[in-house]
């Protein structure tokens, strides 16, 4: 079974990685959660979340994809040099990048985006644009592994591009 691999820290959107993660189960795919530490992580609304790897032991080559999700956790973690390592990785190895709502301000760190279409929380679209993205009020946007979306709202488009997504890597690759 190939493996996802997501971020999680305190204040993470509940939603935005709770969708996605058991959306990618149902579609054949494990989930991991890498934090700064092997704890259990309260989400914005409270909802549990335990790391699974610390973030330094991430190896890219391990995993089919990143996803990101939203809150206050991305503005933490995109301070963390393995977070901005792996999110290269990933994107320049051609795998998935998933990011909602906030989660957007890792891959502005990372320096992934420019001249990249994207989409985001309205609360980061400024970011996105001076990072050089070019940002699009739609649901989902693709743009090669870029897989991106607004909010919560968003989560049944984005987790039906992310699964389609992986769905065309794991033909490509057998």
């Amino acid at each position: 079974m190939a493996n996802l691999l997501a971020f999680v820290g305190d204040i993470y959107e509940d939603l935005e990685l709770w969708y996605p993660k058991i959306r990618m189960e149902e579609a054949g795919y494990g989930v991991k959660l890498a934090g700064e530490e092997l704890r259990t992580f309260a989400g914005k609304h409270g909802y549990p979340a335990t790391a699974d790897v610390l973030l330094p032991q991430v190896k890219s080559q391990d995993y089919a994809g990143l996803l990101i999700p939203g809150g206050f956790m991305p503005d933490k973690l995109r301070r963390h040099k393995d977070v901005l390592r792996l999110t290269r990785e990933f994107f320049e190895a051609g795998k998935l990048v998933a990011f909602i709502c906030h989660g957007g301000w890792i891959p502005i760190s990372a320096k992934i985006l420019s001249g990249k279409k994207v989409t985001g929380s309205l609360g980061i679209k400024d970011d996105l644009e001076n990072a050089g993205a070019i940002w699009a009020d739609e649901p989902v946007v693709i743009d090669g592994n870029l897989i991106s979306s607004r909010t919560p709202k968003d989560l049944a488009p984005f987790g039906e591009a992310m699964a389609k997504f992986l769905d065309k890597s794991r033909k490509r690759s057998a």
